[in-house]
Order: C-alpha cells, then sequence, then structure tokens
C-alpha cells in the first residue's frame, strides 16, 4: 500500500513540474490554435464576399475553404512550434502522407481537378441536356468531383467530373432531337405524306417551337421510300412524345390512303430443259 502511494505522489509531482515548468508554452500554443481558428473564420468569409459574383459560387467556395484550411495548417504548425515540439519530422510525415494518399486516391483528386475546369469554363449548366459515353440526362447537379444527371425514367445518373473533360460532350440545353422515319409505297403521293407528317408534328404541345421540325426523303429503299423527320422534344418527354407521334402519324398516313408497304422480293423461277 505504501508503495502504491509513493508512486501516486511520484506521478502527482511529475504532473506538477511539467504544468510548472510548460504552462506558458501549453496556453502559449492554445491561444494560437484558437486564433488561427477565428482568423480563419474571418478569412472565409471574405474571400467568399470577395469573389461572390465574380466567379462560379462553387468554385469562389472551394477557393474559401481551402484558404481557411492552408490558415489552420499553418497556425497549428506554430503551436507545436511553441511547445517545443520539432516539426521538421512533423512536415515530412505529412509530405510522405501527402504522396501516399495522393497516389491512392488519383482519380479523385483528377475529378476535383477537372470539376475546377468545369466550373471555370461553364461547358453546361443545371437544366441542360448532355450526352457523355453513350450516357444522357438533363443535368441536376454539378458538384467539384461529379455531376448529377436525370433522364427521363427519373434515374439519377453519377457521372465522375474526369470523363467531362478531354472527351466528346454533346449539350443540347433544354430538349433532345428525335430522328424518325418512315416507308411509303413508291406510287403514293409524296408531297402529301411530308406534308400529313408535317401537321402531325405541329399539332404536338410539346414540340420546341425554337427549332423547326425537318421532314423530308431520307432514302430509297428496295420497296419504299423513306421519309424522315427529326425535331425537338423537352428531355423529360422524350419517349413518350416520340411513342405518340409515331402513332398519330401511322393514323394519319392510313387516313390519307397513303401505303405503308412490306418488304417484298420478286423471285424469278427459270425451268432448265
Amino acid at each position: 500500500m505504501q508503495e502504491e502511494l509513493q508512486n501516486v505522489s511520484k506521478f502527482y509531482g511529475v504532473v506538477i513540474e511539467f504544468i510548472t515548468n510548460y504552462s506558458f508554452q501549453i496556453l502559449g500554443a492554445i491561444i494560437i490554435f484558437l486564433i488561427g481558428i477565428f482568423v480563419s473564420k474571418y478569412v472565409y468569409k471574405l474571400v467568399v464576399n470577395l469573389l461572390k459574383g465574380r466567379i462560379d459560387e462553387t468554385l469562389g467556395d472551394f477557393i474559401a475553404h481551402f484558404v481557411r484550411f492552408i490558415i489552420i495548417t499553418m497556425m497549428g504548425v506554430l503551436a507545436l512550434g511553441k511547445l517545443g515540439i520539432s516539426i521538421g519530422p512533423f512536415i515530412a510525415a505529412i509530405g510522405a502522407i501527402s504522396l501516399t494518399a495522393g497516389l491512392a486516391l488519383q482519380g479523385s483528386v483528377s475529378n476535383f481537378a477537372a470539376g475546377v475546369v468545369l466550373v471555370a469554363t461553364k461547358p453546361f449548366k443545371i437544366g441542360d441536356t448532355i450526352t457523355i459515353h453513350d450516357i444522357y440526362g438533363e443535368v441536376e447537379e454539378i458538384k467539384l468531383a461529379y455531376t448529377v444527371l436525370v433522364n427521363e425514367d427519373k434515374e439519377q445518373i453519377t457521372v465522375p467530373n474526369k470523363y467531362m473533360i478531354g472527351d466528346v460532350l454533346v449539350n443540347s440545353f433544354v430538349h433532345r432531337i428525335v430522328e424518325g422515319s418512315v416507308g411509303i409505297a413508291y406510287d403514293s403521293d409524296v408531297p402529301k405524306a411530308i406534308e400529313t407528317i408535317k401537321q402531325v408534328i405541329s399539332t404536338c404541345k410539346d414540340i420546341s417551337s425554337k427549332q423547326e421540325p425537318i421532314i423530308g426523303v431520307e432514302n430509297f429503299g428496295d420497296s419504299s421510300v423513306d421519309i424522315g423527320y427529326r425535331y425537338w422534344v423537352p428531355t423529360k418527354s422524350f419517349f413518350k412524345t416520340q411513342y405518340n407521334i409515331n402513332l398519330k402519324i401511322f393514323e394519319a398516313l392510313k387516313v390519307a390512303d397513303i401505303n405503308i408497304p412490306f418488304p417484298q422480293r420478286e423471285v424469278n423461277i427459270i425451268k432448265q430443259s
């Protein structure tokens, strides 16, 4: 029991000696770090207000957070120095950790870098319809690491931003183009068929009024003259509008007595004597 009391007494003495010798250093380190936190908050708000309206809000917020992180890191290093801790090995350790993390997270880093480029160059904005790697959708959200698209089926598609840079990206803004064709018999009235299809498309309320539909002879097939048509519809009603118009075109051509022929092949049998 007496030995335990002596150990407790020694520990108490060490604690008292440590507090006596290093209390001012500890207090100074805490004050330095608290000042760093306070200054970083002030600088963050200052940078946000300074960049507001001059650059994109997302990019401005990213820069402000980065500046705040740098300030807190610097004040943390000063606080460690106040405690008498050598910061040389600490900085070397941070460098090694950063290198390892950079190699492990190079995909994420490239996504963030691409996000900064996207925010700065603005090849598209929220509400636009883009197509990338055969994936299309309306832009719902633009983050520094990824972009969120939503298609007509209400599916949410997350695309890493690195795929948005250095590749072919199609921006059709609010609309998508619908391309279709229908074959009519060679003895049919082609101008009448074109006019019939034009009337059907023009009566659809979802068709874009800014871009005029294009209708004409697309191809001369083996059994039919193919009438092609192209028109623009909102992305969120692409398939719905396409299927509806195709049905109306089919019915309108029947009413106009324009024949849609079946594929035909003429076979001649030659008898050898």
